[in-house]
């Protein structure tokens, strides 16, 4: 067998099972041949996007998205999506073409090795036929080993057509090794928390990876200690539970802002504490424990105090244990005044919220969507997400996950229409939900066109559009270019579009209306036809935003 059909032999054994590609490499053929099924994307972004979420959605479990396309400008247009991946920490495994080995260091072709190198955990390529197993398992043990982030294999033709020797044919899948941590540090950890004032807990995405949730729940509940998430581990600890803060976007729930101000020691798990302009910082002034898979990532962004470097799975349970082994199998239960203050300060943001939660206004206020849809779904056999932009900041603190996986957080780049491709991806991880998007008007024009790519591929998926007629905030940013050019507004109907797609589209003008066409989508995705739900709304510029809180 050639080198194409080899690298497929080793995506089977690596458990793939579906491969998102556009438009053209040989790979495409040769997976197909064994029964592991392409599908084809309106651009590359979409696909590394869709490969995106099922590697957040499984990769616990094992599973690792993948994504192929051609050289050239493939491998240029695929950039984008690559590039947020990795800051993301998303393990996914890119197989772009590659020029041939003949020409592969000749000004001006694109080398995605030397191109990518700074946005892949490895970026490889396969120079001798001999060593395509060798790559292929290192790309792999990359992507699912150390700090999550996605791997590149180039596919060079003259190479992989070639017939590989019969004594290098041999593939063996890899596996993801975990770390245990130092028990002397968790000790320490453990009397840090159990003597501070005022704890907190800041988990990030790395317990959803690890599948950790379980645990930090008996964590947080023997030590009474409250959990904040990151935007991207939003579903890791249940929005309803009584020790939940919320989730940290640059916007949050007001009890985030709060223990993030008011905490003495924060104690960070699974989470690279890497400062973005799309999250909360952590104020000076604390005890900082940070724990998670990737030495490099402590001390990084922020000056540590005690560094534990594991498993999130394995470094929680290590910190159960030794919390019982301190104040008893019970731990604090049953001390409900750290649960009790939590409580009064969601009282509190709801009721200052309450106003935009339940305006009746025509248009739209954003919050009452976000409102309504909270109302009607069933949220733990939902998948949600937000898009970029004001979406992301309207939805993120006010739609409730309650278990893991049902929210998909996603921004430390901020790519406009991720949503679509995201859902996508997520369905085809778990048919069985519910795949809502909700994205705004400008980011249905970076990735409308996959809607019908989910038609097509047999995932029926449900996008709400916030239509506000514009791009939320560039009054403020560029006022002149507004009010001369109104060079952010755009228009268009969307539903029109959806229906030229294959899907059904639904108009919705009214608060009243949102809860029945929620419904409606999700009866038409049971049947199998995708839905977009276009809502008429108003441009908002109130945020859940306390920094005064953070001083």
């Amino acid at each position: 067998m050639n080198g194409f059909d080899f690298v497929a032999q080793c995506l089977k054994q690596e458990g793939v099972e579906w491969m998102a590609c556009f438009p053209a490499n040989a790979l495409i053929e040769a997976v197909a041949k064994i029964g592991i099924r392409p599908i084809v994307f309106r651009q590359e972004r979409g696909g590394i996007q869709a490969a995106d979420a099922y590697s957040r959605q499984l990769a616990s479990k094992g599973k690792i998205g993948v994504f192929a396309s051609q050289g050239g400008p493939g491998v240029e247009n695929a950039f984008g999506g690559i590039a947020q991946a990795w800051g993301d920490a998303v393990p996914l495994v890119y197989l772009p073409g590659g020029h041939g080995t003949f020409r592969a260091d000749v000004e001006p072709g694109f080398s995605a090795p030397e191109n990518y190198k700074n946005i892949t955990k490895v970026a490889l390529t396969v120079n001798r036929i001999e060593r395509t197993s060798q790559q292929v398992r290192r790309v792999f043990h990359a992507a699912r080993n150390g700090r999550p982030g996605p791997a590149l294999l180039e596919l060079h033709g003259d190479i992989l057509s070639q017939e590989v020797p019969e004594e290098w044919a041999a593939y063996k899948p890899t596996s993801t090794i975990k770390s245990a941590p130092n028990q002397s540090d968790v000790k320490d950890a453990v009397k840090q928390l159990l003597a501070a004032s005022n704890p907190a807990i800041w988990a990030g995405q790395g317990v959803l990876y690890a599948g950790a949730t379980a645990e930090l729940m008996e964590f947080a509940e023997l030590t009474q200690i409250p959990v904040m998430t990151t935007m991207q581990a939003k579903s890791a600890f249940p929005d309803a539970h009584p020790l939940a803060l919320g989730s940290a976007n640059r916007t949050a729930p007001k009890p985030v802002w709060k223990w993030l101000g008011d905490s003495d020691t924060l104690f960070a798990v699974g989470s690279g504490l890497t400062r973005t302009n799309y999250g909360i910082e952590i104020p000076d002034g604390k005890f900082l424990i940070h724990s998670t898979v990737s030495a490099e990532d402590i001390n990084k962004d922020y000056a540590v105090d005690l560094g534990i470097v594991g498993d999130a799975k394995l470094v929680l349970q290590a910190m159960i244990e030794e919390v019982k082994a301190a104040i008893g199998e019970n731990g604090r239960r049953g001390d409900n005044a750290t649960a009790d203050r939590v409580a009064a300060v969601w009282s509190e943001w709801k009721a200052e919220w309450a106003p935009h939660l339940a305006n009746n206004g025509s248009p739209m206020n954003p919050y009452r969507v976000v409102a309504e849809i909270n109302k009607v779904v069933d949220h733990e056999n939902t998948v949600a997400t937000h898009d970029a932009g004001h979406p992301r900041d309207e939805v993120m603190p006010f739609y409730t996950a309650t278990v893991p996986h049902a929210y998909i957080g996603w921004g430390k780049t901020t790519h406009l229409g991720y949503g679509i491709p995201l859902m996508i991806g997520a369905k085809i991880a778990d048919p069985s939900k519910f795949c809502m998007n909700i994205m705004g008007d400008a980011a249905f024009g970076m990735s409308g066109l996959d809607i019908e790519t989910a038609v097509r591929s047999g995932h029926p998926i449900t996008t709400v559009i916030l239509n506000n007629k514009t791009m939320g905030g560039y009054n403020h940013h560029q006022p002149t270019a507004m009010e001369l050019f109104g060079a952010g507004n755009q228009g268009g109907d969307y539903v029109k579009i959806a229906e030229g797609l294959g899907a059904t589209g639904i108009r919705v003008e009214k608060p009243e209306e949102v809860g029945p066409a929620i419904k409606r989508a999700q009866q038409l995705n049971s049947e199998g036809t995708c839905v977009l739900i276009e809502t008429i709304t108003v441009q908002q510029m109130e945020f859940s935003t306390y920094p005064e809180l953070l001083k």
